[in-house]
């Protein structure tokens, strides 16, 4: 398989006033070209700043262990010429506020060509040449007028797609998509999902959707991993995890998340808060959440099971036990 990034056993934290905050602990992801994995979790579950680190965007305070590899080269720890040449280049972020992610007070395509001349020397001329192309692959209308609008003369879906734009320009092999439908409305949602789905198609790209919703989920990813106090705790195919999830967490997400394929009477929802990150329970970190907690589960680490379809979950107790 052609693994564009692989993440191995990566742990972030993070040297506060207050202590020492696990962000992220021994993680491990990986995704290939033309495929879309979703990290899926709660806030503060520890989604974003995995993916932070690939692009050496962390705070000067994190502390950070494990491998990051972008086409079999290592990330962490390399020099700031180095992660300069490879965000937007090789991997590009999609954040979930397009109005804050742009310049207010420059042009459209001002912060299009400005992208192509820094990165591949072109001349204006030239990068408003391919930045107009690049609007019209993202079905902006008009792309030549809109080159020439400010960032609050579009609307919200339209500087979505200027942000989808310009992450692409460079063609990089990584695009990581950070809530970008969060302050959208469902009908423009659906549009950038639809987008999203023929852009991964069409240019082969490795898509990483960082998200708590699953109903965007499902619409767009090949693989799903589901992210609790800083831990992958289950991963595989999205119609398997959704179909069966293995992990009682990923149950408890399921069945809070609305759903049209079968009846629901009402939604149910996952006790208690998660874990403090400076003191972690010790054991499973969800059993103090947890229905099917044992003994076990409070003082020892529960290790990955993996079946044959390329399932895998981190519980004591099985499926069969769980009666699932």
């Amino acid at each position: 398989m052609n693994k564009v990034l692989e993440i191995d056993n990566l742990s972030i934290s993070f040297d506060t006033s207050d202590g020492l905050i696990n962000a992220v602990n021994k993680t491990s992801l990986s995704i290939e070209a033309g495929r879309c994995l979703a990290l899926v979790g709660e806030s503060g579950s520890g989604k974003s700043q995995t993916f932070l680190a690939s692009m050496g965007l962390l705070a000067d305070n994190a502390q950070v262990a494990g491998s990051i590899k972008l086409k079999g080269t290592e990330l962490l720890f390399s020099s700031d010429k180095v992660m300069n040449r490879v965000r937007g280049n090789e991997i590009a972020m999609i954040f979930q506020d397009p109005m804050t992610s742009l310049t207010p007070h420059m042009k459209i395509g001002r912060q299009l060509t400005e992208v192509l001349q820094k990165h591949k020397g072109l001349s204006f001329r030239d990068a408003k040449q391919e930045s107009i192309k690049m609007l019209t692959r993202v079905y902006i209308a008009d792309p030549d007028r809109r080159f020439e609008m400010f960032p609050h003369e579009l609307s919200g879906g339209l500087r979505q797609r200027v942000m989808i734009a310009m992450s692409l320009l460079c063609e990089p092999s990584v695009i990581i998509a950070d809530e970008p439908t969060t302050a959208l409305d469902v009908t423009i949602q659906a549009q950038i999902l639809k987008l999203l789905i023929d852009l991964k198609k069409s240019m082969n790209i490795a898509i990483i959707l960082i998200t708590h919703d699953l109903g965007v989920v499902a619409g767009l990813a090949d693989e799903v991993a589901v992210m609790y106090a800083g831990s992958i705790i289950e991963k595989g195919p999205v119609n398997k995890i959704f179909s069966n999830p293995f992990h009682p967490y990923t149950e408890g997400l399921l069945m809070c998340t609305p759903r049209l394929d079968y009846k629901q009477d009402k939604l149910k929802v996952i006790d208690g808060h998660p874990p403090d990150p400076q003191n972690l329970p010790s054991g499973c970190t969800f059993w103090p959440r947890c229905s099917f907690v044992r003994k076990k589960c409070k003082t020892d680490v529960p290790t990955f099971y993996e079946n044959e379809e390329s399932h895998s979950w981190m519980c004591h107790l099985t499926p069969e036990e769980r009666n699932i």
